[in-house]
């Protein structure tokens, strides 16, 4: 084996287990970079320049709940200080522009530094169907719209099945707007300093079916502790919104045959639609 050869082989390696861009000359420890967050907090919105994020903000959302099954039980006073303040700024967001401006200005979340770009939602605003994955991946970074990898052209496929189209009649967003370095699954601060955000967008957006795609949107929106494989198919509430958890697409690609149960979830999504 000739050197190029062998260096695209290692290459190759590296992108699949998730090691797919170079932030660095050294590593940096994620993990760390939280910590250090939640030791300084973020500033109060009084003292942030003037943007829509900073406008003072107006009485607290109806939708938005004051339950935060989100965050792990004990959470530190600067998580929870970090959480307070990202409410704030989302409640006072009255329409989608603002909003956007919003979680584009915010500099709560450890993961934003690392990003390439605030992946917010694609699609059709107020569309009847809304879906919520877990975090931006590496297409959806590089390109700054969700689901635009594999998994996202298989769930355009899903769609299709039940005659929707994400450009047409579904809204498709994700619980945090930064990807997480090698995919990895969020940590309770990342979570914590998004939720707000996604939940002012979906109290905006006023759909009549939510999809939850994987265990960390049913967790995070719904506080439900148990494995996806456990609670998909079954309809939950969102305040007042029905909720479906289904498997995650990327799911469906490593284990096709689950695709029959992500199907009997589809079909039931098509008939509340219709209802």
């Amino acid at each position: 084996m000739d050197q190029i050869t062998e260096i695209g082989t290692i290459l190759e390696w590296y992108l699949s287990v998730g090691v797919d861009e170079a932030l660095a000359d050294a590593p940096i420890d994620r993990f760390e970079t939280s910590k250090q967050v939640l030791a300084r907090g973020t500033p109060p919105v009084a003292e942030r320049r003037a943007s829509p994020a900073s406008a003072p903000a107006s009485a607290p959302s109806p939708g938005l709940s004051p339950r935060r099954e989100a965050i792990p039980p004990g959470p530190s006073a600067a998580e929870a200080a970090i959480a307070a303040n990202a409410r704030e700024i989302a409640a006072a967001c009255d329409d989608f522009a603002a909003l956007e401006a919003a979680i584009r200005a915010f500099e709560g979340c450890p993961l934003k530094a690392g990003a390439l770009n605030t992946v917010i939602a694609d699609g059709t605003f107020g569309a009847e169907l809304m879906l919520i994955g877990e975090a931006p991946g590496a297409d959806e970074d590089r390109l700054g719209k969700p689901f635009v990898g594999r998994a996202g052209q298989l769930l355009d496929k899903m769609l299709a099945a039940i005659g929707r189209d994400r450009a047409r009649d579904a809204y498709i967003a994700n619980i945090l707007f930064w990807r997480p370095p090698g995919n990895r699954k969020p940590d309770p601060v990342e979570t914590a300093s998004c939720l707000p955000f996604i939940e002012r967008l979906i109290e905006l957006s006023k759909p009549k079916v939510i999809v939850l795609l994987g265990a960390t949107p049913t967790s995070t929106l719904l506080g439900l502790g148990d494995g996806i494989t456990r609670l998909r198919g079954r309809w939950r509430d969102w305040h007042g919104i029905p909720a479906m958890p289904m498997l995650h697409p990327a799911y469906l690609l490593r284990q096709p045959p689950a695709k029959r149960e992500a199907w009997h979830d589809l079909l039931a999504v098509r008939h509340r639609l219709l209802d």
